[in-house]
């Protein structure tokens, strides 16, 4: 059992958070381009953007379950951090 001394343990929740920051950036950046490409008229590539958005976050969410509830937790802090940071990127360009 890992313990809070143990490194494995804080390496495992610093991969989740990481990996969550990074498949939440790329989700929640596609979602902005998605919105582009709909307002373009171009629905079929905005479809094919929705599939691999949540392909890509439910294949890590699944990888970091199957590590243990605390690194999906960790990866789903990552995943709400980095949609702050996208809004409030988003936020200002689209004004």
């Amino acid at each position: 059992m890992m313990g809070l001394g143990d490194p494995v343990f804080w390496g495992r929740l610093g991969a989740g958070f990481g990996a969550g920051a990074v498949c939440g950036f790329l989700y929640f950046q596609g979602l902005w381009w998605q919105s582009l490409l709909l307002v373009d008229g171009r629905p079929g590539r905005a479809l094919l953007l929705t599939a691999g958005r949540l392909v890509l976050l439910g294949g890590a969410l699944a990888l970091a379950g199957r590590a243990g509830a605390l690194p999906l937790l960790a990866m789903t802090l990552g995943i709400l951090m980095a949609r702050k940071a996208v809004m409030r990127r988003v936020g200002r360009s689209a004004r």
